[in-house]
């Protein structure tokens, strides 16, 4: 379902040249699991931006869905964020004048959906993540788990291609932290393809394959034995 090869990324500040990213190779399946670790500045968030569209690399060739993202006008880029790829961030990135079901909803509202067909979706989302009953909250009245839940819901109301998680549980207690890795296991096992940034090597253990990053390249790519 994704194809990336000799993947490079280098940002240029005033005299400053970084190479975030060296000729990546990276193909991920339909209905996988990936964890993508690695330390600090290693290209976690780098490559999980150019997989979600947000940013573009600086060489080499990705294919989403059999789509060269390259040939996409910035029009047609914004369409396939938006309909084919789900963003679970640390930060949740709630709006906090927006009730729970309208957080969800928000990204809904730029398709050409009718609002029955996004209220359903609405529904099913807060259904599978259990946040039904906190429908009518707002961010400010959830706990931080809670908030992570509703952030979950979000990314699968779109019924994306792939679900991309930025540190999905940086901001989480343990408590919460293995609830949303839970979570996240049992979208996995309902058919999602799940990309995940983590530096818990607890919560790799959830994925079924991880790839580990150091300064930009792949250094080890394995089968993993799951959590639980």
């Amino acid at each position: 379902m994704i194809s990336m090869k000799g993947i490079s990324k280098t940002f240029f500040t005033e005299e400053v040249e970084t190479r975030a990213l060296h000729e990546l190779q990276l193909d991920i399946a339909k209905g996988e699991f990936l964890s993508i670790a690695g330390p600090s500045g290693s290209g976690k968030t780098t490559l999980l931006s150019i997989l979600g569209l947000l940013d573009g690399p600086s060489a080499g060739s990705y294919h989403l869905g059999g789509r060269d993202v390259a040939q996409l006008s910035s029009a047609e880029r914004a369409r396939v964020r938006n309909e084919q790829v789900g963003f679970i961030f640390q930060s949740f990135n709630l709006i906090g004048e927006l009730t729970v079901a309208e957080n969800v909803e928000l990204p809904l509202t730029y398709r050409a959906l009718p609002r029955a067909e996004r209220l359903r979706r609405v529904d099913a989302a807060l259904e599978r993540v259990g946040m039904s009953h906190r429908k009518s909250h707002y961010p400010a009245q959830l706990s931080g788990g809670q908030q992570q839940r509703v952030a979950v819901a979000r990314a699968v109301a779109g019924e994306p291609l792939v679900l991309l998680a930025d540190e999905p549980t940086g901001n989480l207690d343990s408590h919460n932290g293995v609830q949303v890795m839970e979570l996240l296991k049992e979208l996995h096992a309902g058919g999602a393809t799940v990309v995940m940034v983590t530096h818990n090597d607890q919560y790799s253990r959830y994925a079924t394959r991880t790839v580990t990053l150091f300064d930009g390249r792949i250094i080890d790519e394995s089968a993993l034995q799951r959590a639980g």
